[in-house]
């Protein structure tokens, strides 16, 4: 049996996979250096943004 992983993250989600505190999450997706959407008053964050933060992260490090 295998686990599929989720598309959309919730903050606590992300803050956990990043280790950020949820200020800087929610400094990020402000910044739109982090996509969301908002449903309502739920906000999701796409898996592919997470990774695609961390890419552009491992870049500008380089």
């Amino acid at each position: 049996m295998t686990t599929a992983t989720p598309e959309l993250l919730t903050v606590p989600e992300v803050m956990a996979r990043l280790k950020y505190s949820r200020s800087k999450v929610y400094e990020l997706i402000r910044e739109k250096r982090l996509a969301s959407i908002t449903e309502g008053r739920c906000r999701r964050i796409p898996v592919s943004a997470v990774q695609d933060y961390i890419r552009t992260c491992l870049e500008e490090a380089a």
